[in-house]
């Protein structure tokens, strides 16, 4: 027969859409009906790539005793929580305060009107039953230990993550920064690169912390351990190697096996990080990698409207990882070349994934060794392993694929259209450009609807206003695409989108951006994302914009709303330097300064990739022949000049990119 899901355009809730139960979308039928019928409510939250959500659903959601007392005492309510992140942050909050632990699948057990009373991530199905039993006998004997319970756990969530408005600071000093990384570097795992944890998850926005702090310090040590960890990473199992794309994470600490799901968002800024590192030290590797991951997403994850799809499942044919895992004589297909094969991927006859007996194509360090042994020079290899991979890729294509989940989401697409610049302006290929600029067109065609932004393109049940990380990431990216095209209408269309996200976020009593804004559907609390996690968090990425639109237009507004939300989180960032990563680059850029590179006339652009041959982390490049922005009046014609301006003071016109290069390492001493 099927349920209310049968209807819905998100992967994730099709797939529980002939389940016993009776599932509904989130949405006013469902919240009406618990009302009315003075009904609990289960909201269960997942995403289509998520393997213990594929386990739960297996083992509860398809047998028939539980879906009879799910749909019996309750109102079942399904989620995806890539398509209403702002739904999931509420109950996500909830969970933790009851757990101290989070994860999906996430079950919250609610009260009629969504306040929540009782939750976890995974149940075994008898552990599930068993709570959905007592909880209902609960609702109907004692209410009133369930209402005090919701009202206590919702002002905790209201609670959460809400800051006091601090004094802003006259000036943000090196020690600050020291106060930030000391701690957070003693986590480092000098072994196997990153943290001594496990699981392991690339977190590339860390790493670019690092980069950045590494550079601008002087710090040699932190530098090298970033480029042992994204060599690590690149090497290991997490890292695809036949194809190209990083899985989410690795389940161990050495980046061996990982769990196989690849995300679209993981991918985008693990482009920007490669990229950015190859500007810090030229490593072929990088370079590589970057193209085989833009090469996979293109042939993988591409729509023809231009935009990115989601994500692509970690199970096929029921089984975790089975696409992309080889047992030893599948590398026979190679022939003469199969033993060198094997030797350079670590396959082996018992499988060097020993809990499945299959084999994780990986690459251990002394790899050049094996290269030199061999007789190959490095150009050699290269060609013979590019040979190699088409063949095993091929090979491998012909299996039955993951799951894709084929939603576009316009904050993905907004980061992948900033790696794709990224690249660009890192290793100068056009196909780059020309894919970014497909990106951006997707962006305002099918993510924007009157000059809003939308979450997703709308479907046929509805359209999803955009929460704060559509708009943050968005502009982010427009800015990045003027700086690469000094195209004005991307800042033009950055700035508009900041004036909208300010007045539909931007609390100026509480001196906080919201995640939803004034317009949108009210929920049991309005939060604010204050915490990078594996994407920075929305705040801090539209703090970070104010700070570069409001020197590229010298907006004094824009200036001190950023400056008050910095102020608010700052006493925050040393206690947990991980969690705080985009907020510790911004303060770095208070500490440091920015490089404001201005190019005039008609070699502007050719100047800009000269200027990209340079590893300048806290730069922000302007440039053309004519222009309404403020560094660049009073400049225009087709002589070029370049001139370096920092603190709203500009240097005397310089004829090269040599002059600006040395006028700013005179300055950094």
């Amino acid at each position: 027969m099927g349920n209310k899901l049968q209807a819905e355009h998100s992967p994730y809730l099709k797939q529980h859409a002939h389940n016993p139960v009776h599932w509904y979308p989130w949405g006013e039928e469902a919240l009406q009906k618990a009302k009315s019928e003075n009904k609990l409510i289960i909201v269960s939250i997942g995403y289509s790539a998520c393997h213990w959500c594929h386990v739960m659903e297996r083992e509860s959601f398809e047998n028939e005793a539980i879906a009879e007392t799910m749909n019996k005492f309750f109102v079942s309510i399904k989620i995806d929580r890539e398509e209403r992140p702002d739904i999931d942050q509420i109950y996500m909050i909830a969970v933790q305060l009851m757990t101290n632990a989070g994860g999906w699948p996430l079950n919250c057990i609610c009260l009629p009107d969504g306040r929540p009373i009782y939750g976890g991530t995974y149940f075994k199905p008898h552990d599930w039953q068993q709570v959905l039993l007592q909880i209902a006998q609960m609702w109907e004997e004692k209410p009133e230990v369930a209402l005090d319970y919701a009202n206590r756990l919702t002002e905790g969530i209201q609670n959460a993550e809400k800051l006091p408005i601090q004094e802003i600071p006259e000036q943000y000093t090196f020690e600050d920064i020291k106060q930030v990384v000391e701690p957070w570097k003693n986590h480092f795992d000098d072994q196997d690169g990153g943290y001594r944890r496990a699981p392991k998850f690339p977190l590339p926005n860390n790493w670019l912390f690092f980069l950045r702090y590494g550079h601008l310090a002087k710090d040699q040590a932190v530098l090298d351990h970033v480029h042992f960890t994204l060599k690590k990473m690149a090497n290991g199992g997490i890292y695809d190697q036949i194809a190209g794309g990083f899985a989410r994470y690795s389940v161990d600490g050495q980046w061996h096996v990982p769990h196989f799901e690849k995300m679209l968002y993981d991918n985008a800024q693990l482009i920007s990080l490669y990229s950015e590192a190859y500007q810090e030290r030229p490593m072929p590797l990088y370079k590589t990698l970057v193209e085989e991951t833009i090469n996979w997403a293109v042939r993988e994850m591409l729509d023809a409207n231009g935009g990115f799809y989601s994500a692509l499942d970690a199970d096929s044919e029921g089984v975790e990882g089975k696409f992309y895992t080889f047992d030893y004589d599948e590398f026979d297909i190679l022939g003469a070349d199969a033993e060198l094969a094997r030797q350079y991927y670590n396959i082996v006859k018992s499988g060097n994934w020993t809990e499945e007996q299959t084999n994780i194509p990986f690459v251990r360090p002394d790899d050049e060794d094996l290269i030199r042994e061999v007789g190959f020079e490095t150009a050699q290899w290269d060609e013979y392993l590019g040979e190699l991979k088409k063949k095993l890729l091929e090979y491998r294509s012909n299996r039955v694929r993951p799951g894709l989940d084929h939603k576009q989401l316009t904050t993905w697409n907004a980061l992948m259209l900033k790696g794709l610049l990224d690249a660009y302006r890192v290793f100068n290929k056009e196909k780059y450009l020309s894919l970014a600029l497909d990106t951006a067109k997707f962006l305002e065609q099918y993510a924007m609807h009157d000059g809003e932004m939308l979450h997703q393109p709308a479907d046929q049940n509805r359209a999803i206003p955009g929460f704060l990380d559509d708009y943050a990431f968005t502009i982010e990216a427009f800015i990045a695409l003027y700086e690469t095209t000094f195209e004005e209408e991307w800042l033009e269309k950055a700035k508009n989108l900041m004036d909208k996200a300010i007045s539909f976020f931007f609390d100026a009593s509480q001196g906080t951006f919201y995640y939803t804004g004034n317009q949108a559907e009210e929920l049991i609390a309005r939060k604010s994302e204050i915490m990078d996690n594996v994407i920075p968090a929305s705040t801090s990425t539209i703090v970070r914009q104010l700070f570069k639109l409001a020197l590229l237009f010298n907006n004094n507004v824009y200036q001190s709303i950023a400056e008050q939300v910095f102020a608010n989180v700052y006493p925050h960032i040393k206690s947990y330097g991980s969690a705080y990563s985009n907020w510790a680059i911004q303060l770095l850029e208070l500490h440091y300064g920015v490089w404001e590179v201005a190019l005039t006339g008609s070699d502007a652009l050719e100047w800009r990739k000269e200027l990209d041959e340079h590893y300048i982390p806290n730069k922000i490049t302007l440039g053309g022949t004519k222009s309404k922005l403020p560094l660049l009046e009073h400049k225009e014609g087709l002589d070029s000049k370049a001139y370096l301006c920092q603190r709203k003071t500009c240097s005397l016109p310089q004829s090269s990119i040599a002059d600006i290069i040395e006028l700013i390492n005179n300055k950094q001493g």
